[in-house]
């Protein structure tokens, strides 16, 4: 109860400090302080310091030339303040996860699958934002990845070579990290590296990929979007930009992007269990 207690404390802390450089709103506070309290209260600091890693790097990325981007895709993409629905999109399987790591405990057989399950899903959530944010920057316009047609940057289901790239390293990064705080939890505790877990690396960037594949797949083919007659574009937003109401051109009506932002973090839990199989069993 201590642990959890200081978990809701300190992921108050770190979203108070976030909304205050305008990375998250207040309801993206309440969310990040749910998520985060579950997941070093219950997870433990070694989850902790991995789901900081992540959203640290996902607002700086957010952040890097955001002029830049906004003005090549306001109409698809959210502002880059993260609200509590986006917060819980790519942190609630890890909230739920570290849920499952309270019930049966950090001695529990299913232990190792759920933190498995938990890096893979970050490393889905991480590598989405790294395809966005840097694949955003190619200086070729992305294709829908279904049929190859040339997209407007930023609409959902376009991809890139270098937003691939991007994805691929966004994963590798968060297998990095949960990699390298394992290190230094088991040199506080034991006094030993523990090298063992190197399959971290290939596993956590094969997570994002894959999530970051799901992610432009579902974009391309049941997430609703929406097409302004006016600017004749296509769009995730009800109102455009340009103040006309837009109109539904298809897709499942409640197949949004949060929704598919959540999807991608159970598709990175899913690849990093699997891709871990012929490792651990």
């Amino acid at each position: 109860m201590l642990q959890l207690l200081i978990g809701f404390l300190l992921a108050f802390f770190i979203a108070a400090l976030a909304w205050r450089f305008n990375a998250l709103s207040r309801s993206g506070v309440v969310a990040a302080t749910l998520v985060g309290g579950l997941v070093f209260g219950l997870g433990g600091p070694t989850w902790g310091a991995v789901m900081v890693a992540f959203f640290v790097l996902s607002s700086l990325l957010s952040f890097w030339q955001s002029e830049k981007k906004r003005a090549a895709a306001r109409e698809h993409a959210k502002h880059s303040r993260r609200d509590g629905i986006q917060v819980l999109a790519n942190g609630g399987l890890a909230a739920g996860l570290a849920l499952g790591v309270g019930l049966i405990t950090h001695a529990g057989s299913l232990y190792p699958w759920l933190t498995l399950a938990y890096f893979g899903a970050l490393s889905a959530a991480a590598a989405d934002t790294w395809a966005t944010e840097i694949g955003m920057m190619s200086s070729r316009p992305p294709r829908l990845i279904t049929s190859g047609q040339p997209v407007a940057r930023g609409q959902s289901g376009g991809i890139s070579g270098l937003g691939l790239v991007a994805s691929l390293a966004g994963g590798l990064m968060m297998g990095v990290s949960a990699f390298a705080f394992i290190q230094l939890a088991s040199l506080l505790t034991n006094g030993t590296w523990f090298l063992q877990d190197w399959f971290l690396l290939p596993v956590c960037a094969l997570a994002g990929l894959g999530g970051s594949v799901v992610d432009s797949l579902l974009g391309a083919s049941l997430q609703h979007q929406y097409y302004c007659p006016q600017c004749q574009t296509v769009t995730e937003r009800r109102i455009h930009t340009c103040g006309q109401t837009t109109q539904s051109w298809r897709g499942l009506p409640w197949m949004n992007n949060d929704v598919v932002n959540f999807l991608t973090t159970v598709a990175g839990a899913v690849v990093a269990v699997i891709a871990a199989l012929p490792i651990l069993v």
